[in-house]
């Protein structure tokens, strides 16, 4: 006699689950991967800026990293044997990734929102510009700079330090895509995004400690720290780097082009950050500017 089927242990069912969520993962299309990190990016960007008051733009993005980069180590324990070349790719990743969140959190303190990420998304625009090398992208350029010059005409100005740091944050970001594409390519899963995340992580906490000292360990602030480094790294940065793994740098940095109206929205609803006409038409200024350059590139 047979013996009956048994029952499947709690094991299996989270093994299978696994399979499930992997074949959904590798089936999403690329689009996908980099609207959902966005939305979650951005959202996660406007609750840490009403996180400064308990620990400080350079605590909230130490405490950001360090606590993605746990996560990510934890799940997918890379090894640190790697050839040199991809070792240069993985450090320099983790570099322009604390770069990246440590200057545009210096920029949240200082001006809105929106308009720190409308600035910031420069350098995505850069980077499909540059990609294309069409006389057309001159005009796209224009009108991006156009966006600029709106935004600075805000009632009271913009703090000239935030808008610099702003500046050092879309520098930082086409680096970012650009080094992306190169870790998509030398390493697999995210192993190579979990050491470079704690790359980004050493960098960062000296800074953190230095500005919030013991505030960090805080359990409330820790609990948001978490919060923060799942929207805003976690999440995103997976989701990115998976995209990356499917498309030119350039391509996805032209399907960013909404970035700067998710920012500001995130900006109205979560933090109450107005802008007026003007501001929002330096957005759209911005977003068009992308649209133009993704409909009139060519292929990478």
């Amino acid at each position: 006699m047979e013996r009956a089927k048994e029952a499947p242990t709690g094991r299996g069912v989270v093994a299978e689950l696994g399979r499930l969520s992997g074949r959904a993962f590798a089936a999403a299309p690329p689009p996908l991967f980099v609207v959902t990190g966005m939305i979650s990016l951005q959202v996660g960007a406007a609750f840490a800026k009403r996180l400064f008051e308990l620990a400080g733009p350079f605590g909230i993005s130490a405490i950001r990293l360090t606590v993605a980069a746990t996560v990510l180590l934890l799940v997918w324990r890379p090894s640190l044997r790697m050839e040199p070349r991809t070792f240069l790719v993985v450090a320099g990743y983790g570099v322009v990734l604390a770069g990246m969140n440590t200057s545009i959190y210096l920029a949240f303190e200082r001006i809105p929102l929106g308009v720190a990420v409308t600035i910031e998304f420069l350098g995505p625009l850069a980077v499909a510009v540059i990609g294309s090398r069409r006389g057309l992208d001159v005009v796209w350029a224009a009108l991006a700079a156009v966006g600029v010059l709106l935004l600075s005409g805000m009632d009271g100005g913009l703090d000239p330090v935030g808008v610099g740091f702003a500046l050092l944050a879309a520098a930082c970001w086409a680096g970012y895509i650009v080094m992306g594409g190169k870790l998509g390519d030398r390493t697999t899963g995210g192993r190579g995004l979990a050491v470079g995340m704690a790359v980004g992580a050493l960098l960062a906490l000296p800074l953190g400690v230095v500005e919030s000292g013991s505030a960090l360990l805080r359990p409330g602030v820790l609990a948001a720290g978490l919060v923060v480094a799942l929207m805003s790294s976690v999440i995103p940065y997976s989701m990115e780097l998976e995209a990356l793994r499917r498309l030119p740098a350039r391509v996805f940095g032209v399907l960013m082009s909404l970035e700067p109206a998710v920012a500001t929205l995130a900006g109205l609803v979560v933090l109450h950050e107005t802008l007026g006409v003007a501001q929002w038409l330096a957005v759209g200024c911005v977003v068009a500017a992308s649209v133009g350059a993704t409909r009139t590139g060519r292929s990478a």
